[in-house]
């Protein structure tokens, strides 16, 4: 599938083919705390498959408790993230589904480190809601 993205400013923007299949949620903590949110849902492209059209994000090399490197990238500008991938050499880009325009296209089919997902986030249907805000 081919997919679009952007940050919010615009200052990025990004085109990409995706197995929207490999959508997914992550619940670690530092997908949390890198998010501001319960969990980070992302789509993997390969590496060939991503194509920067805008602007080039800033990068921040994150450590996790295993000591592996990752990139993950954001707009200098207005924040929004990008992308996490590989330190060095990339194969792979896992995109970030807020900055992705079909992003209501591409469902997340499963969710890994859900021994840190935040129990009060499984399932918000009940919540009251409204069209806007």
């Amino acid at each position: 599938m081919k997919i679009t993205g952007s940050c919010h400013c615009g200052a990025i923007a990004y085109e990409a083919n995706v197995d929207p299949q490999k959508a997914g949620l992550c619940h670690c903590t530092d997908c949390q705390t890198l998010s501001g949110a319960p969990f980070r849902a992302s789509v993997p492209a390969l590496a060939a498959d991503f194509h920067l059209l805008r602007g080039q994000p800033k990068i921040y090399i994150k450590t996790a408790a295993s000591g592996a490197k990752r990139a993950q990238a954001f707009c200098a500008e207005c924040g929004t993230p990008i992308y996490a991938a590989a330190a060095e050499n990339p194969t792979q880009y896992n995109l970030r589904l807020g900055a992705v325009a079909q992003r209501a296209e591409i469902p997340a089919l499963k969710q890994g480190w859900c021994d840190s997902a935040l129990s009060w986030a499984q399932n918000i249907a009940p919540l009251p809601g409204r069209p806007q805000q």
